[in-house]
């Protein structure tokens, strides 16, 4: 495999992106900035502080992770399928010198690449709000893309898996909405159920949250762990999305 290669794909997807990036922008940006308003300034208006911090500080600081978290999932989940059944992007590319193998870590590193995207664009907005004060903030850029990365490959996964486009909602509603609820963005775990603590240790949503809540926050208690469980998830993962779209597309 080589690298080059791959990121050839990844240059086509960022050359189609920059001339329909006004739609998908739109997407990934407006629904984290809703809840920061809706809930940051509505809910924080009853909420006063966790832990010693602002409510609405805390809930931007999770933000930041989660929105770019969902940038990497609608990229390699919508994304990849349209460009692999309805456009037929994948039988060019693969009509090309370009491999299985390097088509998918170049999706792959392109839905990372929209993870720091978005999360760079999240930490300006809420910079702009007054609610960053720590240049430090921007140390977490690299760990925004392992999040990309790790959940570009759960996407890429699911689409290999699931049966048809439909069938996504089952990945949004049953997985993903739980994993993001429960993933100390609204709320601190700590005082909660000891079953609920034992399920965030296994929620990549939970880890990318605290990663960038500490750089945001002076606070890197733990930090090195959470890192480690990401990047290694990444690791372990990482076959599976090469794996399962060889079985999808090859016959």
């Amino acid at each position: 495999m080589k690298i080059k290669r791959a990121l050839k794909v990844w240059q086509r997807n960022f050359k189609v992106y920059t001339k329909l990036y006004k739609s998908s922008f739109a997407l990934n940006f407006f629904e984290p900035l809703i809840y920061l308003i809706a809930l940051g300034f509505g809910l924080g208006g009853y909420v006063k502080e966790i832990d010693g911090i602002p409510y609405i500080k805390f809930i931007a600081t999770g933000i930041i992770s989660t929105s770019a978290i969902f940038a990497a999932i609608y990229e390699c989940t919508y994304g990849t399928y349209v460009r692999m059944v309805f456009q037929k992007t994948f039988d060019g590319i693969l009509a090309t010198p370009i491999s299985l193998k390097e088509l998918t870590l170049g999706e792959i590193l392109w839905g990372s690449t929209k993870s720091l995207i978005y999360g760079f664009t999240i930490i300006l907005v809420i910079t702009f709000f007054g609610l960053i004060e720590s240049y430090q903030i921007l140390f977490s850029l690299p760990f925004i893309f392992l999040s990309g990365f790790f959940f570009a490959e759960v996407s890429i996964i699911i689409v290999t898996v699931l049966p048809g486009i439909d069938s996504f909602n089952y990945f949004y509603t049953l997985i993903i909405t739980p994993m993001f609820l429960f993933s100390s963005v609204f709320f601190p775990l700590d005082d909660l159920p000891k079953f609920v603590k034992i399920a965030a240790f296994f929620n990549p949503f939970y880890h990318s949250v605290n990663i960038c809540r500490g750089f945001a926050l002076n606070n890197f208690d733990g930090i090195i762990f959470e890192i480690l469980w990401l990047l290694i998830g990444a690791i372990i993962i990482f076959p599976f999305p090469y794996i399962l779209m060889k079985k999808k597309i090859v016959p």
